[in-house]
């Protein structure tokens, strides 16, 4: 068995110099993001969301990005889950992309707000039936009895909801993640890989180079 010591690889199929990189972060983001997805990668939009708790606990899970401009970073859950709960004691969040396959990561950092319930109410009737009824058929961080329970809680909601519109649940929408800072990460040879921070100061962005 080989030892976790032992295992690296070269990183050296892209660069990122300041010369190509758009002075608009979410420009480059979006570049990025379209090559990502060119390039048919399994779970493009998956992003770690990283949160603190009430009592500075952080935790940190995947998620689905589901848009994104200017303003910001969206992504849906459930508002009484455990991240929803850290979100409502601290309204702030790290997103983390990383496409292993294009040797790149996107860390983005910054205020978080629930976007508008118009908006909700549009993404979640653009899901499945089946995914609408997953939103009410589970109460999301909380304890269950068994995997039992929870099919037949939403085998009763997909009876009671056949053939109908499924409302928003009242607990269920979207986050916002506003930017205040976006790093851009390539990874590069003998680990001197290239890093752009982007900078957002009074609405306007700026950028650096930082060390690997």
């Amino acid at each position: 068995m080989s030892a976790i010591t032992d295992l690296r690889r070269e990183y050296a199929s892209h660069a990122l110099s300041e010369d190509h990189a758009d002075p608009d972060p979410i420009r480059q983001f979006t570049s990025w993001f379209d090559e990502a997805v060119s390039a048919q990668l399994l779970d493009v939009n998956a992003m770690t969301l990283a949160t603190v708790s009430s009592a500075g606990d952080p935790a940190a899970r995947i998620v689905l990005l589901k848009g994104f401009d200017e303003h910001g970073f969206v992504f849906f859950t459930n508002y009484d889950s455990a991240k929803g709960r850290d979100l409502a004691a601290t309204p702030r969040a790290c997103l983390l992309f990383f496409w292993v396959e294009l040797e790149r990561q996107v860390r983005i950092t910054g205020s978080v707000t629930k976007v508008a319930t118009a908006e909700s109410d549009e993404y979640f009737h653009s899901r499945p039936f089946e995914s609408q009824i997953g939103a009410w058929a589970s109460a999301q961080s909380t304890p269950v009895a068994d995997r039992a329970a929870l099919e037949t809680r939403y085998a009763e909601l997909s009876s009671q909801h056949a053939g109908q519109v499924v409302p928003l649940p009242p607990f269920w929408g979207g986050y916002r993640v506003k930017p205040e800072c976006i790093e851009f990460w390539q990874g590069r040879p003998s680990r001197l890989h290239d890093r752009l921070l982007y900078t957002r100061d009074s609405g306007d962005w700026s950028r650096s180079r930082l060390a690997p």
